[in-house]
C-alpha cells in the first residue's frame, strides 16, 4: 500500500497545540507541579486574613482554579487521545503479526458497544473454557474457540 505525503500533512497549529499539551502534560504531573499548587494554596490561605476574607480574595481562588481546570481537561484530553491511539496501533500490530491471534480485533475500539457486548461474551466463553483446562499452556482463538477444547478433552481421555 503506497501512502502520500498529502495523507500526513498536519496544520502547524496542530502540531503546535501537540507539542504544548505534551510538554504541560508531562510538566503538570510532575511532583513538582503538585508542590507548586499546594504552596499556591497555601500563600492563598496566608492572605486571607490581610485581605479579611473578603470576597474578592476568594474570588481570585475560584476564578483562577475554575480557569486552570477548563484549560486543562481539554490538554489533557488530547495527550489522552494520542496515547490511546498509540496502545491501538501497538496493539494492532501485535494482533496482525500473530498468526494465531483474530484479526477481528484489529480496531476493535471502532466497534458499537452492542459489538463490544458481544465480543466480551466470547471472551468470557473462552476464559471459561480455560478454566476448564489442565494446563496454563493452552489457549483458544475466538473462532476456533469450542472446537479445540472438544477435540482437546477428547485427546485427553484417548
Amino acid at each position: 500500500m503506497e501512502t502520500t505525503t498529502d495523507e500526513f500533512k498536519v496544520s502547524r497549529f496542530a502540531k503546535g497545540f501537540d507539542k504544548i499539551a505534551t510538554k504541560i502534560t508531562k510538566l503538570t504531573g510532575s511532583p513538582y507541579s503538585s508542590l507548586l499548587a499546594v504552596l499556591i494554596i497555601l500563600t492563598w490561605l496566608v492572605t486571607g486574613p490581610v485581605f479579611h476574607f473578603s470576597d474578592t480574595w476568594q474570588l481570585v481562588i475560584n476564578t483562577s482554579t475554575t480557569i486552570i481546570t477548563f484549560v486543562m481537561v481539554f490538554i489533557i484530553q488530547q495527550s489522552q487521545n494520542k496515547d490511546t491511539a498509540a496502545i491501538h496501533l501497538k496493539l494492532n500490530e501485535l494482533i496482525a503479526c500473530e498468526k494465531k491471534a483474530s484479526n477481528r480485533l484489529i480496531a476493535v475500539e471502532d466497534l458499537t458497544e452492542d459489538e463490544l457486548v458481544v465480543l466480551k461474551k466470547f471472551y468470557s466463553t473462552l476464559a471459561k473454557l480455560s478454566k476448564e483446562e489442565k494446563t496454563l499452556h493452552t489457549s483458544h482463538s475466538l473462532d476456533e474457540a469450542e472446537d479445540n477444547h472438544k477435540s482437546k478433552i477428547e485427546n485427553y481421555i484417548k
